[in-house]
C-alpha cells in the first residue's frame, strides 16, 4: 500500500508509483491532510538541484511547496563526545591510569560551526506537517552517518526513505525518486558507518593518549597521534624508507653491441646463457655480476666480427584499461599531473555535483550495471569534439555490446564506475578539463578493440655470445587511437633483414656498461594509494588487485584525507612527488614495535577490519562482534603500552662518554642516556633525526654544526642551526639548544680575518660568520653570512671574498627545497644576501645544436575593452578574454601591468582590480584554492615594480 507522502513524490515527478512502500499506513498520514515529505541533502547545492527538478520554490532558508520541504546539512554536523565531554574531571588531563576509555554508549554533540544549521533542521523535523523524511545525503557510508547522526540528535520518529543517486543529472534525480529505498535496506550501511566512527574513536583516542604519555611524558606540545587506518599506512611508508636506507647496491655489468644490416643499424644486449629465474629480484638475463666475465664478452665481440642472426615473430594484443574507480583516477592523475589525491577527489566531486558531468566519484567499482548499455550508448552519442568522433566510431561499428569486463553486476556494490553523464558539456577550468578528459577518454576507449602489435625478437650470435633485440610495431591501433596513437609506431621498429644479409650482421662496436642495483623508490601518492588499496601487498595483476579491494586500507573516499592527515600531523612531508616519513614517524613506529603493538601497524589487520565493515554493509557480519573485537584490541594496546618498561641496563652501550658519570652513554628508544640518569640527548631534535656521529661530536666538543634539516614547528620550513650543550639553571641538567650566535658577546670571539681598510673583523659565531665593527668602543654586528646555505657549506674563504668584493665566485652544489642541485653567486645587498644565478645554458637538440627559444607572443591591446583607468600607472585599465591589463595609449599601447582573470580557481572581478590599482591593495578575497586543494583568503597587492600583483595573507 502506498503512503500519501510517497504518492506525492511520484505525482510530482510524473513517474510510475513504484518502490515507495512505507511502514506507516495511509490512514495515519491522512489524519494530517497537509502532511509533507522533508528531503535532507548533505550540501546546499544538492538541495538546489533537487528543488529545481521537483519544481519546489525557495522559502526563507529552505525550499517548500504543498508536498515537499527541502533543506540541507553542511556535511558532518555532529561528532562523538570526547573524553573530556564525558567526564572533564576524570579525562580532562591525559593520564595513563584512566585508560582505556570505553564508553558504555557513544553519545553525540553538535559541531560548533554547524549549530545554526542543525537547529533549523531540528525545527523542520519537529514540524507537525512533516510525515516522512527522505535521506538525500551523498550515497555512501559517510552520507549515511551524517543523516543518521542528525536523526539521533533530533529524536526523529518519522519513517525514512533513502534517495540513492549515481549522478546529479535531472533524469538521474527523477530515477532516484522513482526508486526510493526502504530504511531497512540501509540498515547494514548505517551499522557499518556507525561502527567505523566508533572504532576509529576507540583506537585513536586510547592509542594516542597512551602512546603520547609513554613517548613524551609531560613534554608539552608533543602528540603521538595514532589511528586505525593512518598508522598502518604510515608504517608502510616508513618500512619503505628503511628498505631504501638499508639498501646495499650491487655492481653489475651489461654488454651492448651495435650491429649493421643492409637496411640500417640496431643495438643488442648480451644475454647470460646460464640465467634461470630465481628468488633474487635484481637478477636479470642481461646482468653480468662478474666484471672479468663481462669484459671477456665485450673483448670477444670487438674487431667487427660477423654475427649470425635469427628472428622470432609473433602477434600480440593489448586490451584497453578498465573504467576508473576513484583510487585509480587519483593514482593516474597524480602520476600525470602531480595532483594530490585530495585535489583529484575535489575536482571529481565538482564535476559530479556542480557541473553534473560525471557520475558519483566515491566508488571502488570499475564496472557498470548490466542494464546500462542503452545509457552508455546515449552518453557516447553526447560527447563532442575529437573525442566525440571516436565515440561515434564505437557506435557506428556496433562495439558497444554486453561485455562482463564492462557491464557486470557482480562487481558493483553501492556504486558503479566513474563515467561521463549525458549532461551537456559546460565551461570547465583547466584542472576540471583534465580530469573530465581522463574519465571520458577512458570511457570511449574501453569499447574499442584491442591494440595489435607485431613483436619481433632478434638474436645476434657472435661465437657463444648471444645478443637480444626487441622490436615492436603497432599494426592496428585499436583503443590507442582514442589516445592519439597512429597506425604505426616506429619507436621500436627494427631495420628488416633483406635476402642479401644472408641472416648475418656486421658488429660495429661492443661496449661494457657498469651499473648498480637501485633501492625501491619512495612512495608517491599514486603508489601509496595502490598500496592502501591492496593493504600493502604487491599485486600487479588487475583482476587480483580488484579482489584485494575488499581488504584495503580505508575507502576510496577516505584515502586522500588519510594521506593529507599524515602530512598535516608532521608524520610525512611531500618532497616534489615523493612522500618522505619524518623523524617523528620513525619515533612512533619504533616505539610501537618495542611495545609489540603490531596490530596497530599491520596493514593486513586493518584490511581485515575494513573487510568486516563491508560485510556488515551487506548484512553478513555482526556489528556487536566487530565492536567487541575492536574493544579487545584497544584494551590490548593500552595494556601493552602501560606495562612497557624499557630496560636501560640491556640497552646498547655506545663509545660516547657521559660528562656526568664518565661512563658510556646507552642508546634507548628516545635518545642517548647516561647510566646515572642525569644526562640525556634526544634522538630527534627540532624534527630532525640526529646521527650518532653528531651526538658524539656534540658531547665531546660541546657543540656541533651548523646542521641542516631542522624543521620549524609553526611553518614546517627547514632551517640550519648549530647545537650546543647547555646546563639548565633550574634543573641543573644538561640539554641541547640552538646556537644562532645572537647571544654571544662579540668581543669574546677570536676573528679569523681583518679588513685592513676599515678594521672590521670576521668571526665564526654559532651558525654564522659575523662581520663585527667597532661602534663607540664596542663591537657590533654589521653583517652575517650563514655557514650553511641550501645544504652547502660556505667556507671561510668564500665569506671573506663576499665581504671584500661584494660577491662570491660561482659556488657549485647548492640544493633547493625541492631537492634540485643548483649553482649560484652570493651577492651582498646592504645587510642582506641575495642570490645571483649564471645564465642558463642553451638547450641542445639531437643534432647537438642549440635550440632557439621562441619569444612569447605579446597581447594585442589595441582592441582591448577599456574598463577604467590606473592613476598609479597613468594609463588605461583594459580587459581581454583571459586577463586585465594596463596600457599606455601614447606609447603604442605598451603593457605596464597584467593580472590573469582566474587566479587559483577564483574569478577576479573588475571592481577588485580597480581597487587594487587605486589603493595598491584589493579587498580581502575569499575562496582561492591552493594546489593541494585547500581554500584560502588573501589580499592582492601591487608588486614593487607595479607590473603585477602578489598575494598578501591576513594575520592568523
Amino acid at each position: 500500500m502506498l503512503s500519501s507522502a510517497s504518492q506525492r513524490v511520484t505525482a510530482a515527478l510524473g513517474a510510475p508509483q513504484i518502490g515507495l512502500t512505507c511502514k506507516t499506513t495511509v490512514s495515519e498520514f491522512d489524519s494530517c491532510p497537509m502532511s509533507k515529505a522533508l528531503i535532507i541533502t548533505e550540501k546546499p547545492s544538492v538541495a538546489t538541484d533537487i528543488a529545481r527538478v521537483l519544481k519546489v520554490p525557495k522559502k526563507g532558508n529552505h525550499f517548500e511547496n504543498d508536498d515537499f520541504v527541502i533543506s540541507s546539512a553542511v556535511g558532518h554536523m555532529a561528532e562523538l563526545l570526547m573524553p573530556e565531554d564525558i567526564d572533564k574531571k576524570k579525562y580532562g588531563f591525559w593520564r595513563l591510569e584512566t585508560l582505556p576509555i570505553i564508553p558504555a554508549k557513544f553519545e553525540l554533540k553538535p559541531i560548533d560551526k554547524s549549530k545554526g544549521v542543525l537547529a533549523s533542521l531540528k525545527k523542520l523535523i519537529a514540524r507537525k506537517d512533516i510525515d516522512l523524511l527522505i535521506n538525500a545525503c551523498d550515497a555512501g557510508r559517510e552520507g549515511e552517518l551524517i543523516f543518521n547522526n542528525l536523526c539521533r540528535l533530533a529524536n526523529n520518529k518519522h519513517p525514512v526513505k533513502r534517495l540513492w543517486l549515481q549522478s546529479m543529472t535531472p533524469q538521474a534525480i527523477r530515477d532516484g525518486f522513482g526508486h526510493l529505498r526502504d530504511e531497512a535496506e540501509m540498515h547494514g550501511l548505517a551499522e557499518a558507518a556507525r561502527s567505523r566512527s566508533e572504532s576509529d574513536w576507540l583506537i585513536g583516542i586510547n592509542g594516542t593518549r597512551a602512546i603520547t604519555k609513554r613517548m613524551f611524558g609531560s613534554r608539552a606540545g608533543n602528540v603521538a597521534s595514532v589511528g586505525r587506518v593512518q598508522t598502518p599506512t604510515l608504517a608502510m611508508v616508513y618500512e619503505r624508507e628503511l628498505e631504501i636506507r638499508n639498501f646495499k647496491p650491487r655492481a653489475y655489468w651489461r654488454v651492448t653491441a651495435r650491429f649493421e644490416v643492409e637496411r640500417g643499424e640496431y643495438e643488442g644486449v648480451y644475454q647470460r646463457p646460464d640465467f634461470k629465474k630465481n628468488n633474487d629480484e635484481h637478477d636479470r638475463a642481461d646482468r653480468v655480476w662478474d666484471q672479468a666475465a663481462a669484459e671477456a664478452v665485450a673483448h670477444a665481440c670487438r674487431g667487427n666480427p660477423i654475427a649470425d642472426v635469427s628472428e622470432e615473430k609473433k602477434a600480440s594484443s593489448q586490451i584497453a584499461p578498465r573504467l576508473y574507480d576513484l583510487t585509480t583516477l587519483q593514482r593516474e592523475a597524480n602520476g600525470r599531473f602531480g595532483f594530490p589525491a585530495k585535489r583529484t577527489l575535489q575536482i571529481a566531486q565538482a564535476l559530479y555535483e556542480k557541473h553534473k558531468m560525471l557520475t558519483y566519484p566515491r566508488t571502488d567499482s570499475r564496472a557498470l550495471p548490466e542494464d546500462y548499455l542503452p545509457v552508455a550508448k546515449q552518453t557516447l552519442g553526447n560527447l563532442s569534439g575529437s573525442l566525440g568522433a571516436h565515440a561515434q566510431k564505437a557506435l557506428t561499428n556496433d562495439w558497444v555490446r554486453p561485455n562482463k569486463r564492462i557491464f557486470n553486476n557482480a562487481q558493483i556494490s553501492d556504486h558503479f564506475a566513474i563515467i561521463p553523464t549525458t549532461s551537456e558539456a559546460k565551461h570547465l577550468d583547466e584542472a576540471e578539463t583534465k580530469i573530465f578528459d581522463m574519465v571520458a577518454r577512458r570511457f570511449v576507449a574501453v569499447f574499442f578493440p584491442a591494440a595489435e602489435f607485431d613483436v619481433t625478437t632478434r638474436f645476434s650470435q657472435i661465437a657463444a655470445h648471444r645478443f637480444k633485440t626487441e622490436g615492436k610495431v603497432l599494426t592496428a591501433p585499436g583503443w590507442l587511437e582514442v589516445y592519439g596513437k597512429g597506425s604505426v609506431d616506429d619507436d621500436k621498429a627494427l631495420p628488416a633483414l633483406s635476402p642479401s644479409d644472408n641472416n648475418q650482421a656486421k658488429t660495429l662496436e661492443a661496449k661494457l656498461v657498469a651499473e648498480a642495483t637501485k633501492p625501491p623508490p619512495r612512495y608517491t601518492e599514486a603508489t601509496l594509494l595502490s598500496a592502501m588499496e591492496t593493504a600493502g601487498k604487491l599485486v600487479e595483476d588487475e583482476d587480483a588487485a580488484d579482489a584485494m579491494k575488499e581488504r584495503g586500507l580505508g575507502t576510496p573516499a577516505t584515502r586522500a584525507d588519510i594521506i593529507d592527515g599524515l602530512i598535516y600531523q608532521k608524520y610525512m612531508d611531500r618532497n616534489q612527488r615523493e612522500l618522505v616519513p619524518s623523524a617523528k614517524a620513525e619515533q612512533l613506529i619504533e616505539f610501537l614495535e618495542a611495545v609489540e603493538a603490531s596490530d596497530l601497524t599491520s596493514p593486513a589487520m586493518t584490511g581485515e577490519w575494513e573487510y568486516q565493515l563491508r560485510e556488515m554493509t551487506r548484512g553478513k557480519f555482526s556489528r556487536q562482534k566487530f565492536m567487541a573485537e575492536i574493544i579487545e584490541e584497544t584494551k590490548g594496546i593500552v595494556e601493552r603500552v602501560k606495562n612497557f618498561e624499557e630496560d636501560d641496563s640491556i640497552a646498547r652501550e655506545t663509545d660516547i662518554i657521559s660528562p656526568t658519570d664518565r661512563k658510556p652513554l646507552r642508546e634507548t628508544l628516545r635518545g642517548y642516556k647516561s647510566q646515572d640518569g642525569e644526562f640525556m640527548i634526544y634522538k630527534v631534535i627540532g624534527g630532525r633525526k640526529m646521527e650518532e656521529s653528531e651526538i658524539r661530536e656534540l658531547v665531546v666538543k660541546g657543540f656541533v654544526g651548523p646542521l641542516d634539516g631542522f624543521v620549524s614547528a609553526k611553518t614546517r620550513a627547514t632551517f640550519a642551526a648549530t647545537l650546543k650543550l647547555a646546563k639548565d639553571e633550574k634543573t641543573g641538567k644538561w640539554k641541547a639548544e640552538y646556537d644562532f650566535g645572537d647571544k654571544v658577546d662579540l668581543g669574546s670571539v677570536e676573528p679569523f680575518w681583518k679588513d685592513p681598510a676599515t678594521g672590521s673583523e670576521l668571526c665564526e659565531v654559532g651558525s654564522n660568520y659575523v662581520l663585527r665593527e667597532r661602534e663607540n668602543g664596542e663591537w657590533k654586528q654589521a653583517f652575517r653570512v650563514p655557514r650553511l646555505m641550501c645544504k652547502k657549506d660556505i667556507s671561510r674563504e668564500e665569506a671573506v671574498h663576499l665581504i671584500e668584493n661584494g660577491r662570491t665566485d660561482l659556488i657549485k652544489g647548492f640544493t633547493s627545497k625541492k631537492g634540485r642541485p643548483f649553482d649560484a653567486f652570493l651577492v651582498r645587498n646592504d645587510a642582506r644576501i641575495r642570490w645571483e644565478f649564471p645564465p642558463r645554458a642553451a638547450k641542445v637538440g639531437k643534432d647537438g645544436k642549440p635550440i632557439s627559444r621562441k619569444a612569447r607572443a605579446k597581447a594585442d591591446l589595441s582592441k582591448a575593452k577599456v574598463i577604467g583607468e590606473s592613476k598609479t600607472h597613468d594609463g588605461e585599465l583594459v580587459e581581454l578574454e583571459d586577463a586585465y591589463y594596463v596600457r599606455k595609449p601614447e606609447q603604442d599601447n605598451r603593457q605596464v601591468f597584467k593580472l590573469t582573470k582566474k587566479l587559483c580557481e577564483r574569478e577576479i572581478t573588475a571592481d577588485e582590480v580597480k581597487e587594487l590599482l587605486s589603493e595598491g591593495k584589493s579587498p580581502l578575497i575569499e575562496n582561492f584554492v591552493s594546489k593541494r586543494g585547500n581554500k584560502f583568503s588573501a589580499y592582492l597587492v601591487l608588486a614593487p615594480k607595479k607590473d603585477r600583483a602578489k598575494f598578501e595573507f591576513p594575520p592568523r
